[in-house]
């Protein structure tokens, strides 16, 4: 049966797609260390999970489109601790952080309407792209300028007719690039110069290392009207299956228009809601060693990484990602390898292939996303397991004497 050419547009994630082999593999009674996917060992906050085992409602009810007024009027105060003057108007809880950047290509873009942005990027912006039937149109970061922002020429000459937006992450998922102040006002000046808009996730603004200060797209008033905020709730606090985040601008029009679109699902999810409202009563000292215990995962794996032949990664500046590049012809192939057949004393690992993360045909091809969610002792060990796992693939499948 035909499906719709919309779908058959979209791609398997390259984060989840692999995911039947390492059921498979786990099956065979195979440890697999799963540092394909940004989820956490980190403990949620105790009274989040408080919250919901509280929640006393007799009836789930539909709640507000632009969620809960009492979360809404919360978020200003977390703002505060960075300097933002964010309102409760300016704020429409979203489901999970993807659904603002949805509303956000939806409100600003019709129909093959282009948003350009830097590459590699989070890959499932892709099926976001695709469901709006917005195209997306990239501008290369390299690893050897540790996936800095490009030369701003790159992407002035990328703006047609067409393009409605810029959008970036910072700290990058999934090359850990954290954008200085510099970089964003570069950006911030073209969107104004070009009347168009400048759309930043910031789900990993407390996650930047190395004595490195993060820089909001909400800390620069006179581009206000410019700016979408996308946020969520999901790793500062180690909630990913809770589903909060919000889209936040001064832009009445932007919020007014994808508050139409928030109607039309009717409601963000309402429990949810409320351990999101928890999680902001969190003591900052809960931040503050988890970013500490990312840092420290990050010096251990890149360390780790580097000491293998034929492996170069940057070191990312912030978020708790990075891509490597690996000394194999095609990165999917090894990954797929990794989960069929090989493991080391009964270990494996699964990591993301990053062809995907590109809009541009056939890069990529020979990079990983390696998410370092995991303690130090599980990283040691998935290390290991990628050292012999390559030793393995180059020897077996392609032939080479290693």
């Amino acid at each position: 049966m035909q499906m719709s050419n919309r779908i058959s547009a979209f791609q398997c994630s390259p984060i989840r797609r692999l995911s039947p082999y390492a059921r498979e593999a786990v099956r065979r009674g195979i440890k697999v260390y799963q540092l394909n996917i940004g989820q956490p060992d980190i403990k949620t906050p105790t009274q989040v999970i408080d919250a919901v085992h509280s929640y006393d409602e007799t009836i789930i009810a539909y709640g507000n489109s632009e969620g809960r007024q009492e979360l809404r009027e919360a978020l200003p105060s977390y703002y505060a601790k960075y300097g933002l003057d964010v309102k409760p108007e300016d704020i429409l809880i979203t489901t999970g952080g993807s659904e603002a950047i949805q509303f956000a290509f939806m409100t600003l873009c019709d129909p093959y309407d282009e948003v350009i942005i830097p590459e590699p990027y989070y890959t499932n912006v892709s099926s976001f792209a695709h469901s709006a039937m917005v195209t997306l149109v990239p501008v290369t970061s390299k690893m050897e300028d540790g996936f800095a922002l490009p030369d701003i020429s790159e992407f002035e000459s990328k703006i047609t007719r067409k393009t409605g937006a810029i959008l970036v992450c910072s700290p990058n998922n999934p090359t850990g690039h954290v954008y200085t102040e510099e970089e964003l006002l570069q950006l911030l000046n073209l969107v104004k110069k070009h009347d168009i808009f400048l759309i930043v996730d910031e789900v990993y603004r407390e996650f930047c290392y190395d004595g490195k200060q993060f820089s909001s797209v909400l800390a620069f008033p006179e581009f206000a009207d410019r700016v979408i905020c996308v946020d969520s709730f999901s790793k500062r606090y180690s909630m990913c299956g809770s589903r909060i985040g919000a889209l936040i601008s001064k832009n009445k029009d932007v919020l007014d228009s994808a508050l139409k679109l928030a109607q039309a699902r009717l409601c963000p999810p309402d429990i949810e809601q409320v351990a999101a409202c928890a999680a902001l009563k969190t003591d900052d000292s809960y931040l503050l060693e988890v970013k500490s215990e990312y840092e420290k995962r990050r010096d251990f794996i890149v360390e780790g990484l580097q000491k293998i032949e034929g492996v170069q990664c940057s070191v990312p500046k912030g978020a708790f990602y990075l891509v490597a590049e690996l000394p194999v012809d095609n990165a999917e192939d090894f990954a797929k390898f990794m989960l069929k057949d090989f493991n080391l004393n009964g270990e494996t690992v699964m990591v993301a292939p990053c062809e995907d993360f590109y809009v541009t045909k056939g890069m990529g091809r020979r990079q990983v996303r390696i998410a370092y969610v995991l303690n130090t002792r599980d990283l040691a060990q998935a290390v290991k397991c990628i050292d012999a796992g390559l030793k393995a693939y180059r020897s077996t499948v392609l032939g080479e004497s290693v």
